[in-house]
C-alpha cells in the first residue's frame, strides 16, 4: 500500500510545489515507485515535471468528476519510477461540481484507492487555500508535510491550517499525522531566517525536518526547463537538500 503525503500550506509561494517535485523525483531516483498528484488548478507540478498542460485531454479534474477511470489518467515522467498525475485549469471547477456531492470530501481518497497498490509514495501537491481541494487532499493522505518559508510572516497562518487539520481529524481523517515541517528558502547570511528556524524549532520541536532547503538560484530555475532539480542540476544545493529529505521520509541515515 503506498504511503499518501500531502503537501499543504495555505499561503502561497512557500514552496509546496518545489517540494512536490522534488521530494517525489528523490525518492523515484531511490527506486521507489512515486506518484505525483497534480491537485492545484494552476498545475505548476505539472509543468515541472516537463508536461505541456494545454496539451492533455484527461486530467485529475476527469478522474474526480467520474468522467475516467484513475489508470487512464497516469502517464510517464522522465524518471522511470517517478508518475504523474496531471491538472489544468478545468479543475478551478471541482469546488462548484462538487458542492452537493454526498462524500465530496472523500473523492480523492476513493480515486486513489485503485492505484494505492502499485505505487510506494503518492505526493499530493496542493494549492495555496483551504479549498475543497485541500480539504480531499488532507482526507486522502496518511500524513501531512508542511514547507515553511524562512521569511517575514513565516508562522501567521500556520495555526489556521493546524486547525484544519484539527477538524480533519475529528471528522474525515482520524489516522492524519503531520510527517514534519519543512523550512524553505532558507538564507543563513539573514538573521530573519535563522530567526524563523529558531522560532519553528521552539514552537514544534521535533515535528520541524533536520533537512532545511535553502534559496538557490538552480532550484528556482529548474522548473522552468520542466526538470526536478535532480536531472537539471544533480549536484546543486537544492538537489542534495531533496535526497536529504527524503532520506529523512524513508527513515534512511544521511
Amino acid at each position: 500500500m503506498a504511503h499518501i503525503i500531502c503537501i499543504a500550506n495555505q499561503k502561497g509561494g512557500v514552496g509546496k510545489t518545489t517540494s512536490a517535485i522534488n521530494l517525489a523525483a528523490s525518492l523515484a531516483i531511490s527506486e521507489k515507485r512515486t506518484l505525483v498528484v497534480d491537485c492545484d488548478p494552476q498545475a505548476n507540478a505539472t509543468t515541472g515535471l516537463g508536461i505541456d498542460k494545454t496539451a492533455i485531454d484527461r486530467t485529475l479534474y476527469h478522474g474526480l468528476i467520474g468522467e475516467t477511470g484513475i489508470n487512464s489518467l497516469i502517464i510517464d515522467t522522465e524518471i522511470e519510477f517517478l508518475k504523474l498525475i496531471p491538472s489544468n485549469v478545468e479543475l478551478i471547477g471541482f469546488d462548484v461540481e462538487m458542492m452537493s456531492h454526498p462524500e465530496r470530501e472523500a473523492v480523492l481518497k476513493n480515486l486513489l484507492a485503485g492505484v494505492s497498490d502499485r505505487f510506494e509514495y503518492i505526493i499530493l501537491d496542493c494549492p495555496p487555500s483551504l479549498s475543497l481541494l485541500t480539504v480531499n487532499a488532507l482526507t486522502a493522505a496518511d500524513s501531512l508535510l508542511i514547507p515553511l518559508q524562512c521569511e517575514f510572516y513565516a508562522l501567521e497562518g500556520l495555526g489556521q491550517l493546524l486547525q484544519t487539520v484539527k477538524h480533519i481529524r475529528q471528522s474525515l481523517n482520524p489516522g492524519l499525522k503531520i510527517s514534519g515541517i519543512l523550512l524553505t528558502m532558507y538564507d543563513r547570511r539573514t538573521n530573519l531566517s535563522v530567526q524563523v528556524a529558531e522560532d519553528a524549532e521552539k514552537h514544534f520541536k521535533n515535528l520541524v525536518f533536520k533537512t532545511i532547503v535553502h534559496r538557490s538560484v538552480r532550484l528556482g530555475e529548474a522548473p522552468s526547463f520542466g526538470k526536478p532539480i535532480i536531472l537539471y542540476d544533480a549536484g546543486s544545493v537544492g538537489a542534495k537538500s531533496y535526497i536529504c529529505l527524503a532520506k529523512e521520509i524513508m527513515g534512511v541515515p544521511a
